[in-house]
């Protein structure tokens, strides 16, 4: 599916590098873009500041984890690659010197000399949107840059960063990268979504798995080894049991992994053109993978959003 306003043809699912260089070793994270691509994969999402919170790591070591797997396979042709600046320390926020240095370093690091899809990775108001955006421009006019988008950008603040865009001529942002899942609706559907059906912008929801929750794999009384394992538990309530078993009942019927079914209903939401999820190994990958051709019914698509819609207050 082609992101609005640009050229660029993406697959229904797109692969969180974040545990590249982390919880994945070069040769797991080669063995999961390995059978991404070979399922017809091409779009990959990661930033500068992977994964500068391991003790030892500075920094762009997914991104170096990915040009290095692109390279040896010779397939940077039929990628889509998506990194991010303004999050790595030492090269915070959104200044133009900051969104200069963070994208050569990014492309050095990739191994590339374009970027498809370059984010700002968290909005900076220290910053003029104009000096911002008009970085950003100059990227794309060298042909450094396809495309620009915003992770983490409140509502008021996308509109503002759309408007000076219009204003001045500048490149506009595309896509949004926000929190969105089936436990983690209202941040996203309140405000940000209708402003991104406005203006058709690209919505490219992270945690889309809630740090593991909509899995299935966290249950009560069940311990699950890894990082995100209190992250995930924490949506062991009653709205999370509500949605479990939602989600149990419909992949049964369609015979499929509850996480497939959880990125479906996600992919169904308008505006969203890719949910983001990660993998550590190709097992992994392949509980993820069905959601790209898995088709929900109206009525499947209800029964997941009235199992994790908010409780009425009495």
């Amino acid at each position: 599916m082609k992101i609005p306003h640009t050229d660029i043809d993406v697959f229904p699912l797109c692969l969180g590098g974040n545990v590249f260089g982390w919880t994945a070793d070069e040769a797991q994270s080669f063995a999961v873009l390995d059978a991404y691509a070979e399922a017809g994969g091409n779009f990959v999402d990661t930033a500068d500041a992977y994964s500068s919170w391991v003790p030892g790591h500075v920094g762009g070591e997914s991104e170096g984890v990915i040009g290095r797997w692109m390279a040896s396979r010779r397939n940077r042709g039929q990628m889509i690659v998506a990194t991010k600046v303004s999050r790595l320390k030492g090269l915070e926020g959104l200044a133009a010197a900051t969104i200069r240095r963070g994208a050569e370093d990014s492309l050095r690091r990739l191994g590339v000399e374009r970027i498809d899809l370059y984010y700002a990775h968290a909005d900076d108001p220290n910053t003029p949107l104009e000096e911002t955006l008009g970085a950003f421009d100059a990227l794309i006019k060298e042909g450094k840059v396809r495309a620009i988008a915003a992770s983490n950008y409140s509502a008021p603040r996308l509109a503002e960063a759309l408007a000076v865009s219009a204003r001045n001529g500048l490149a506009r942002y595309v896509a949004l990268q926000p929190h969105y899942n089936l436990v983690e609706r209202a941040g996203y559907e309140a405000e940000l979504g209708p402003l991104c059906a406005r203006e058709q912008i690209a919505c490219f929801p992270y945690f889309a798995l809630a740090k593991g929750f909509l899995t299935g794999k966290y249950r009560p009384g069940t311990t699950v080894d890894s990082p995100r394992s209190a992250g995930a538990s924490a949506y062991l309530d009653e709205t999370g049991l509500r949605v479990l078993a939602a989600l149990d009942e419909v992949s049964a019927k369609h015979e499929t992994t509850v996480a497939a079914v959880a990125l479906a209903w996600l992919k169904a939401q308008p505006t969203v053109v890719a949910p983001i999820a990660s993998a550590r190994t190709p097992a992994q990958l392949a509980e993820l993978l069905p959601m790209a051709t898995l088709g929900l019914s109206a009525g499947e698509l209800d029964r997941l959003s009235a199992a994790s819609a908010a409780p009425a207050k009495a």
